[in-house]
């Protein structure tokens, strides 16, 4: 895997993370990482069942199989979701409290130490990048120029990465802290 990939890799899985927080609207990815036991096997809630955002604050949960509803219900219940699923026979309901100004800021602090974190990833990925140019420095396979060539497309990669997860954070927060 080339450094480039590695980089967008953590941006991309930064993005997936920022789907899951919610904020204070109801979102159907925060429901993406929840496994239900299904006949024994823990599977993703969207392979079982249809999420649908009636309101601006409910999500509803419609399972294949009116059996599941218990499971899905109970699996919310466990996770560290927050909420709290009601059901009407055949559907979850999940009512989206209003986010205090307190939650908010806390959420604000997690966004920014997830895309901290990714930061963290896209750096490991450029100092690797250079030490493999600077093997092939040393072994002969690349020129001089080259080797600062390549260190130069490296850290434009590494800018433009991390300016990206700048973007992120930026946009998550505001979501996070708009009322």
């Amino acid at each position: 895997m080339s450094y480039e990939e590695k980089m967008q890799k953590a941006v991309d899985n930064l993005s997936a993370d920022y789907a899951t927080i919610r904020a204070g609207r109801a979102n159907p990815h925060i429901l993406d990482k929840l496994k239900v036991d299904y006949y024994g096997t823990p599977t993703n809630l969207q392979s079982v069942a249809n999420v649908s955002v009636p309101e601006a604050r409910t999500l509803m949960i419609t399972p294949w199989e009116a059996s599941m509803v218990k499971v899905i219900e109970k699996a919310i219940q466990i996770s560290d979701l927050g909420v709290t699923p009601n059901n009407d026979g055949k559907n979850v309901i999940i009512n989206f409290p209003e986010l205090t100004e307190e939650r908010r800021k806390e959420l604000a602090k997690d966004i920014k130490k997830k895309g901290e974190d990714a930061k963290v990833v896209v750096r490991n990925a450029r100092r690797d990048a250079n030490e493999a140019a600077k093997k092939q420095s040393k072994a002969g396979e690349i020129s001089e120029d080259d080797l600062a060539d390549e260190e130069k497309n490296i850290q434009k990669a590494t800018d433009k990465f991390i300016a990206e997860i700048d973007k992120l954070i930026e946009a998550k927060t505001k979501e996070i802290l708009t009322v």
